[in-house]
């Protein structure tokens, strides 16, 4: 066309969508457009990655999508582009509803998203493709990644289970597994290229090898991982109880850069409620796998989701749930109020929860989360830990002085500025002097610095000056609360 056009993206809800949103930037700048600066006073393509699962999401879009309309009024050839979850559930709706938006395309062809927006500008009306199956991996696709130092590596998509708050398998498809080889090429690649952190990425992600014939295939993975050289850190998230073989916590235990942290959705400790939500284990299966993983990494740090006020829970399922959160001790819960989604079997359940209900459940929930999560940081205090510096993880880093990481267990830690530079993705060791309930202090002087090829890539990244990638970039949004920072109901909404 001649100009350089300007793209921003707007992404809500899970981790799966902050992967996709790094493959729409990739797909747009492959296509010659270029990321609008932060500061500037918005952009020539407008992209919503959205999200079905969040309370009031429909709501929230076109509120986002009318604040937009007078700008569009006032811009010649602006466009705005709506994808992702709630994309392909309303299909025709949103253009319906919002006609000034361009083009409407859903999780199985985000690939198409550039064609359709130059299809939209030459014959001047809305382009709404909505695909529904996969029509390609989407790892093929190129990809605009925000670190140099972690990434994402996804080795499924879809859900095979059929759980009765969660529309996310109906919008996602059924499970569809990459192949080992693709997934270890693709990580070899982000090594080669100064990542030293990994994120294993699927909606069921121990249930991966469902799809191949291999009940074991997760855990060979894991193992098959720990003989990358180069690769400092693996994660995953997120896991299903009913997956979480022997197997796989023998992988963990025993492959040394598969780090001592697991995310694992509780949802409700109550056998009753687990049955309605149709969550195929119970709270003794639940302990069980818990008490097993502590056995084989005492040090490891688990985290969780939690549905309050499903339909149907009465006090004596919420003192059930209350239980299972005391004897599992997580570092940290993902609390959230069961709200109707639209689709979902358990939105037609009768016997729904009074708000007010729910609400002090929920308070006393988070209180005693609290609790648990502050006195678990505190058997961290004298500990030593190498942590990986981060980027943007310290909001108060500049007037503290101080810079943030992520421990091995994926615990937040602020530290004292080290005297010599240290960059993202370089190791620092430190002493742990106290602890909050989100946070860990080491406030003495950092013991040792390791520079890493990490943040040589930081570095080689930021030097650079602002050009068109060329090809695919390596990274990931910055790594969050545990288990890169799992949204509502565990990653998709479905775990």
């Amino acid at each position: 066309m001649g100009v350089e056009r300007s793209y921003e993206i707007r992404t809500y809800g899970c981790q799966m969508n902050v992967h996709d949103s790094e493959r729409l930037s990739g797909l747009l700048e492959d296509a010659g457009y270029v990321r609008a600066p932060k500061d500037a006073d918005g952009a020539d393509v407008v992209v919503f990655n959205t999200c079905a699962v969040r309370e009031n999401a429909d709501n929230r879009l076109y509120g986002n999508l009318g604040q937009l309309a007078p700008k569009k009024a006032g811009r010649p050839g602006m466009q705005i582009a709506v994808g992702g979850c709630l994309a392909q559930k309303d299909r025709d709706t949103i253009v319906k509803k919002a006609p000034w938006v361009d083009v409407v395309f859903g999780t199985h062809n985000i690939g198409k998203l550039p064609v359709l927006l130059e299809r939209a500008r030459v014959q001047e009306e809305a382009q709404v493709e909505i695909a529904e199956s996969l029509e390609a991996f989407p790892s093929t696709l190129p990809t605009r990644r925000e670190s140099a130092y972690a990434a994402w590596v996804s080795i499924s998509v879809g859900c095979n289970n059929t759980c009765t708050f969660c529309i996310v398998p109906a919008l996602r498809g059924k499970e569809k597994d990459r192949r080992p080889g693709d997934i270890l090429a693709e990580i070899e690649a982000l090594v080669s290229e100064g990542v030293s952190e990994i994120t294993l990425l699927g909606q069921n992600v121990n249930a991966y090898g469902s799809d191949i014939g291999d009940r074991e295939a997760f855990s060979k993975l894991l193992r098959a991982c720990g003989k990358i050289e180069g690769l400092e850190r693996v994660r995953f998230t997120s896991p299903h109880p009913r997956d979480f073989t022997d197997d796989v916590i023998a992988a963990m235990a025993e492959t040394p850069n598969v780090m001592p942290q697991l995310h694992m959705p509780l949802q409700s400790g109550s056998d009753r409620v687990l049955k309605a939500m149709r969550r195929s284990y119970r709270q003794e299966r639940f302990l069980g796998i818990i008490e097993k993983v502590r056995a084989a990494m005492p040090d490891a740090a688990l985290s969780t989701d939690i549905i309050v006020g499903f339909p149907g829970e009465t006090e004596e399922d919420f003192e059930q749930t209350l239980y299972t959160v005391r004897e599992s001790r997580f570092a940290q819960a993902f609390t959230f109020q069961y709200s109707k989604r639209p689709g979902t079997p358990a939105a037609e359940m009768d016997d729904q929860i009074p708000k007010e209900v729910v609400q002090e459940r929920y308070e006393r929930l988070v209180a005693l989360q609290e609790e648990i999560s502050w006195e678990e940081n505190k058997k961290q205090v004298g500990r030593t830990l190498e942590v990986m510096v981060a980027e943007g993880e310290g909001r108060k880093d500049d007037a503290t002085r101080r810079l943030s990481g992520r421990a091995p267990d994926n615990r937040l830690v602020h530290f004292t500025r080290p005297e010599e530079p240290v960059r993202p993705g370089d190791m620092v060791t430190v002493d742990i002097t106290y602890a909050a309930p989100h946070h860990l202090l080491a406030e003495g002087p950092v013991s040792a610095v390791r520079r890493t090829a990490a943040g040589d890539a930081w570095e080689r990244r930021n030097a650079a000056p602002a050009a068109k990638p060329a090809g695919v970039m390596l990274g990931l949004p910055t790594i969050g609360a545990p288990a890169a920072a799992p949204a509502p109901t565990g990653g998709c909404g479905c775990d």
